[in-house]
């Protein structure tokens, strides 16, 4: 099995598993100046359906085996890439998911975004207008050979100081169509 980087030091070519978008990043900004150090999950269901849910770091409780989809950079700009991990927690956002649900997405590339209306009801959005919405990206061949090559950071491993590689690519993009657009339909 390959290795995993302890500081997060190694730049990754593997495309990352989690991008935001511009309104989902600038909402999670607001939140952080309310609330300080954020963390997200990716809900699997139950009362608020499979809604990504963002709390308070540490206020929700990570597993062993829940997988760490990536660390938003809160201080990147659409299309800027990360040239380390962020190093104080109001820059970073981690984003987890439970080990089985990530088996189901994990050839897909979430991608945060928001839309006007309620959060989920657990989640610090939900006062704000907007909520959290997950799109996804089905990832080509060559990007699943990619990231077998770079295993995902679990609960256990974060909680020893491992961290993920950092991106070579863009955290933020403009709009959710520019990480997972949408096919044109077929010609008449």
């Amino acid at each position: 099995m390959p290795s995993r980087p302890a500081g997060g030091g190694a730049v990754s070519a593997a495309p990352p598993r989690l991008v935001a978008t511009a309104g989902a990043a600038a909402l999670l900004r607001r939140l952080r100046d309310v609330h300080g150090a954020l963390m997200m999950h990716q809900s699997g269901g139950c009362c608020d359906g499979s809604s990504p849910m963002c709390y308070p770091l540490g206020e929700f409780i990570i597993g062993d085996r829940d997988v760490l989809l990536g660390i938003l950079d809160l201080r990147l700009a659409v299309g800027e890439v990360p040239v380390s991990l962020p190093s104080a927690d109001l820059d970073a956002v981690p984003v987890w998911i439970s080990g089985s649900q990530f088996q189901a997405w994990k050839h897909t590339q979430l991608v945060l975004d928001v839309v006007p209306g309620r959060g989920g009801g657990f989640s610090l959005e939900a006062p704000e207008g907007w909520r959290f919405l997950s799109r996804a990206r089905a990832f080509t061949d060559e990007e699943n050979a990619a990231l077998e090559q770079v295993p995902p950071v679990v609960g256990c491993d974060y909680a020893d100081g491992i961290r993920p590689p950092v991106p070579d690519s863009g955290q933020v993009v403009a709009e959710a169509v520019d990480a997972c657009p949408v096919p044109a339909p077929p010609a008449p």
